[in-house]
């Protein structure tokens, strides 16, 4: 049987030395090397979505990769990959990383330089174990989900912009729509979605930072259950323990979000740290909200080449939303997409503070008035990335049942 073997290598000497060989291997058939943590998710996603028999048997990181350090990117692709086995190729091959390497999922380790025999051993032990998990989940054990499902990151070009409104209405445009949805605060010294949705809860995300395996009863335990049906994980109400979560958390709980909702949302705020770079990073949709005007349009600008300087998001790959659109100003989206680089949305949201006023001052958002040109904006958003549910028939639907009665998605689309 054929091996498909996938190096994840950054450095070009090491990725021939090890594509070189990788083909010496019998029955093995190694991939091109992906040259960065970000371009290897991606990969495996896009093969996970078409067929679990589309993935490589064997991923192969090397310890200099990056961005994402080596043993987060191992426990990322075992968390949400488990049928493919990954070994790390590294020159420190001592008991303690061996233990390290092990807790985060991986099948084995390699020592530099290679060695033809090992290489050959490792590889085969790890194509064994994922053929005999694959072969278990085709006789009807519960398939991985893949990627799991979908991540959109919503951040801000400067303060005041609307990031938070606009993360709990794409989230409550989602779960009205028939999908699990779970909507995370990682504006961690600011954060203000329990504000917005009138929530007091004494978990937090910090509470599940120090917690180096985040099972689903763990995970429950932090998530408020909004009488929305929104699964909450909110910022801590002590800026201070912001401090606690790192990217190394993030990445733990993005993880484990995505594996037990369709959709999951998550409030960045507008200031980069690791925390939430790790987020924009791990996303599947990244949205920059930017109101048109100059001081914001520079910010977008701004935080678009500070991702792409991080390595975590590049200026394409990311949906600019226009909050506060007006046909008269003189900055209009044509502008905005040319200055940052980045695609902006169709769907652009109007200035309403009469609309928003009374909700956010109750902290009922989810009570927006139907009629609201804000949320037909932004629930429109919703449609236009995917987020909502599509019937049989092709319509998106989604009926939302709170105290001011319910609409539909094709409703709030419509202007």
């Amino acid at each position: 049987m054929t091996t498909r073997i996938l190096p994840a290598v950054g450095e070009p000497d090491a990725a021939r030395s090890i594509t070189t060989l990788l083909s010496q291997l019998p029955d093995a058939e190694p991939a091109a090397p992906v040259g960065d943590s970000t371009s290897l998710l991606d990969l495996l996603a896009r093969l996970a979505a078409d067929s679990l028999d589309e993935l490589p048997e064997v991923v192969l990181v090397h310890e200099r990769i990056g961005p994402v350090p080596a043993l987060e990117l191992i426990r990322e692709v075992a968390l949400r990959f488990p049928a493919v086995g990954v070994i790390l190729v590294t020159v420190d091959a001592g008991p303690g990383l061996y233990s390290a390497v092990m807790d985060s999922g991986a099948r084995g380790l390699i020592a530099l330089p290679l060695s033809y025999d090992e290489l050959a051993q490792r590889v085969q032990a790890a194509a064994g174990w994922s053929t005999g998990v694959r072969r278990h989940l085709g006789q009807g054990a519960e398939a991985p989900s893949g990627p799991g499902g979908t991540v959109v990151t919503v951040s801000g070009a400067k303060g005041g912009v609307g990031v938070t409104v606009t993360a709990v209405q794409l989230a409550l445009a989602a779960q009205a729509s028939g999908r699990t949805v779970a909507l995370a605060d990682l504006d961690l010294q600011a954060g203000d979605v329990a504000s917005y949705l009138d929530v007091q809860f004494r978990r937090s995300i910090a509470d599940l930072a120090g917690i180096q395996d985040i099972s689903p009863r763990v995970l429950q335990e932090a998530l408020f259950a909004h009488q929305t049906g929104i699964g909450l994980l909110l910022a801590p109400g002590d800026g201070e323990r912001g401090e606690e979560v790192d990217d190394r958390a993030v990445r733990q709980i993005v993880s484990a979000l995505r594996n037990r909702h369709e959709v999951v949302v998550i409030d960045c705020g507008t200031q980069m740290n690791g925390a939430n770079a790790a987020a924009v990073e791990m996303a599947d949709t990244t949205l920059l909200v930017t109101t048109p005007d100059v001081v914001s349009v520079r910010g977008a600008k701004r935080m678009v080449r500070l991702w792409d300087r991080l390595q975590i998001r590049k200026a394409e790959e990311t949906i600019t939303v226009v909050n506060r659109y007006n046909r008269t100003t003189e900055i209009q989206p044509q502008l905005i997409e040319k200055i940052t680089g980045t695609r902006v949305a169709k769907t652009a949201v109007p200035a309403g503070y009469k609309e928003l006023q009374p909700v956010v001052d109750a902290g009922r958002m989810q009570d927006l008035e139907a009629k609201s040109t804000v949320k037909q904006a932004l629930w429109g958003l919703a449609g236009e990335l995917g987020l909502v549910r599509v019937t049989e028939d092709g319509q998106k639907q989604g009926r939302f049942r709170g105290d001011r009665g319910s609409i539909s998605v094709r409703r709030a689309r419509s202007r």
